[in-house]
């Protein structure tokens, strides 16, 4: 039995706990005891569920039959969007915060019914609307590089599960809320497809932009946590048959481009990908024209549709996101989000994978070095809104068009933070793109936590 569980997998915890070999209690215990002594080198919970978690995880232990439950006993972080019985929703700052949830959001409780323990809620940016995750309380950091930000908007998630907080963290996605922070951070971060895991984030779920996801270490973690969430039997990824890959650096927003770094990223996956015994070939997307317009228009009016469903248009909001909710009062008011175009670009998109033509999309991740950490929350609007855009560019349309896309590691880059692609697929495919990503995992295998992560200084709890 190690000293403490901290750092161990998902699925190592889950057959532990199911052996008999350890108990639910001891591994929240163990993990309980480590976020409060070292979360504050990252600051990535905004609250612990320390006695509600305790009692949780007894719970767990006196079930009489844990075969079923395929998280038995693991810990896991909740992004603090994400209704949780018993407390608030945070939104991203106290100005921002919901009363009290009466009940859990189906993705909790699918969470719960297979066995895993919420230990907490994530920071993230003020109505989730930033790649970067901080405000008038704290600044989230990465754990590869402090003075860098672990993205946004589940930047406290990707945080907690890099630096060793948790083995898997929960983290939803309307523009690259998932993929971003796991780019930045080095973690498998998948965002399923339209309609896959429940979605009920609001009245209108960003029209249909949002979609929930895990954040984790492994693949295999991943998959486990994506078939939690989307309601299925996890069972073992399958091998891919030989699949034809479009490679393309070509940004959906004009004047970015991918760095050096993250090129470089893009042809160490590239050769990976051939390595595996697929082929690829240089293959660019349609972007529209009007798609970067049309989608800073959605990202206006969705946030001002969800705030208006929360009751945040009159809060002491952060200076910047009131300005974002005007905006997205104009675009709303003059009509400019319109279903069609939305499911015009769907439609283009899958014809880029039909007929034929490609099974996956690959892209760089990132187009620039991860942000500094800073206080982002007290800067202006539009200092926020191009320094994510050029910094994170990438994600953004697969919400748009509903398909489902996946960031994965791919090593570290010459300023020793972690190198990252993108890859995309059709709908229905997202255990295609896990599937690969478990093939880059066995050539190429990445470290599992930040360098220094989890802290050994952390002392094992007396048995």
């Amino acid at each position: 039995m190690p000293e403490t569980w901290v750092g161990a997998t998902a699925k190592q915890i889950a057959r532990a706990v199911r052996r008999g070999d350890a108990s639910a209690t001891q591994v929240v215990a163990d993990h309980l005891d480590y976020i409060r002594a070292n979360d504050d080198q990252v600051h990535a919970f905004r609250a612990l569920r320390d006695s509600e978690a305790a009692f949780e995880a007894a719970e767990v232990d006196d079930q009489p039959d844990l075969g079923h439950l395929p998280l038995a006993g693991v810990p896991v972080a909740l992004k603090e969007n994400t209704p949780i019985a018993g407390l608030p929703t945070w939104r991203g700052s106290a100005a921002a915060r919901s009363e009290v949830a009466d009940a859990d959001h189906e993705v909790v409780r699918r969470l719960r019914g297979a066995g895993a323990v919420i230990v907490g809620v994530t920071r993230m940016p003020e109505l989730g609307l930033w790649a970067t995750t901080d405000d008038d309380s704290a600044v989230t950091r990465n754990p590869w590089n402090l003075e860098r930000t672990p993205g946004g908007s589940s930047g406290g998630s990707a945080a907690a599960v890099a630096s060793g907080l948790v083995p898997i963290a929960h983290g939803n996605d309307g523009l690259g809320s998932i993929r971003i922070p796991a780019a930045c951070c080095g973690l498998v971060g998948l965002k399923p497809g339209r309609g896959v895991v429940p979605a009920q984030l609001g009245r209108e779920d960003w029209f249909g932009l949002v979609e929930h996801g895990i954040l984790a270490t492994t693949v295999a973690d991943a998959a486990v946590g994506f078939s939690v969430l989307a309601g299925r039997t996890p069972g073992k990824l399958e091998h891919p048959p030989r699949l034809r890959v479009a490679v393309s650096l070509r940004s959906p927003v004009a004047g970015t481009a991918a760095d050096a770094a993250n090129r470089e990223a893009v042809a160490t996956a590239a050769n990976l990908l051939v390595e595996a015994g697929h082929d690829t070939v240089s293959a660019d997307p349609a972007y529209p024209v009007g798609l970067g317009l049309r989608g800073l228009a959605t990202w206006f009016a969705a946030a001002y549709r969800d705030a208006e469903d929360a009751g945040l248009l009159d809060a002491k909001l952060q200076p910047r996101s009131r300005r974002h909710l005007r905006m997205g009062r104009w675009a709303w008011n003059r009509g400019m989000i319109r279903e069609e175009d939305r499911e015009g670009f769907r439609e283009k998109s899958i014809a880029f994978f039909g007929d034929g033509n490609y099974d996956i999309l690959l892209t760089p991740a990132l187009a620039r070095t991860p942000l500094p950490a800073r206080s982002w929350s007290s800067r202006g609007w539009l200092s926020n809104v191009t320094a994510c855009l050029r910094f994170a560019p990438y994600a953004a349309p697969w919400n748009i068009s509903g398909l489902p896309a996946l960031t994965v590691p791919v090593g570290v880059r010459p300023d020793g933070l972690p190198a990252a692609v993108q890859l995309v697929g059709p709908p229905g495919s997202e255990l295609t793109l896990l599937a690969i990503a478990g093939q880059f995992e066995l050539l190429h295998a990445w470290r599992r936590h930040a360098p220094g992560f989890p802290i050994a200084a952390t002392p094992a709890r007396a048995r």
